[in-house]
C-alpha cells in the first residue's frame, strides 16, 4: 500500500471526510423539505380535486332530478290554459240540458272552441290551411283521391282532419282528399 493509502483512514483526515459528510447532509435536508413540500402540495391538489368530484357528483345529481321534474311537470302551463276550456264544456252541457235548445249548445260550443284554439295560440300551435292548396306530403296526408272540374289536379279538395304545426314542425299531419284532374 502506498503512503497516500494509509493517510486516507488516519485521524487527522477524519474532520475532512466529515467536512463532506456534513455537506452532503446538508443537500440531503434541503432534498427531505423539498419533498416534504412537494408532498404538502400533491396532498393539497388531490383534496381540490377530491372536494371538484364531490361538487360535480351534487351537481350531477341536483341536474338529474330538476331534468325529472321538467319532464314530470313540463306541460304544467298548457294544462292550466286548457282547464277554463274544459270548464266552459261543462257549463255549455249543463245549459244545453236545462234549456232544451240546440242553439244555446252550439254557440257554447262555438265559444269554448275559439277559447281552445286562442290557448293553442298561446304556445305556438297553428293549423295548416289545406284545402284549395297544392297537395304536400310533408304536411298533408292523403286518404282519397277524386275527379274534380274545379279543383286542379294534385290540389287538396276536401279535408277531414285538420293538420297543426308547432312552431315550425309538423304536430299533426292534415288528412285530405286529392283532386285528379278532370273527369272524363
Amino acid at each position: 500500500m502506498s503512503e497516500d493509502d494509509k493517510n486516507i483512514h488516519s485521524i487527522d483526515n477524519l474532520d475532512d471526510s466529515g467536512e463532506a459528510a456534513a455537506g452532503t447532509s446538508d443537500g440531503s435536508s434541503e432534498l427531505q423539505e423539498a419533498l416534504n413540500a412537494k408532498t404538502d402540495e400533491c396532498n393539497a391538489a388531490n383534496e381540490k380535486y377530491l372536494r371538484l368530484a364531490a361538487e360535480f357528483d351534487n351537481y350531477k345529481r341536483l341536474a338529474q332530478r330538476d331534468q325529472r321534474e321538467q319532464i314530470k311537470f313540463g306541460n304544467e302551463q298548457i294544462l292550466k290554459e286548457l282547464l277554463p276550456v274544459v270548464d266552459n264544456l261543462e257549463r255549455a252541457i249543463k245549459s244545453a240540458k236545462g234549456a232544451g235548445t240546440v242553439d244555446a249548445l252550439t254557440e257554447g260550443v262555438e265559444l269554448t272552441l275559439k277559447q281552445l284554439v286562442g290557448a293553442l295560440t298561446k304556445f305556438g300551435v297553428k293549423a295548416v290551411d289545406s284545402v284549395g292548396q297544392a297537395f304536400d306530403p310533408a304536411t298533408q296526408q292523403a286518404v282519397a283521391q277524386v275527379p274534380s272540374n274545379t279543383v286542379p289536379e294534385n290540389h287538396v279538395v276536401e279535408e277531414y282532419q285538420k293538420g297543426y304545426l308547432l312552431q315550425d314542425r309538423i304536430l299533426r299531419a292534415a288528412m285530405v282528399t286529392v283532386s285528379t284532374g278532370a273527369a272524363n
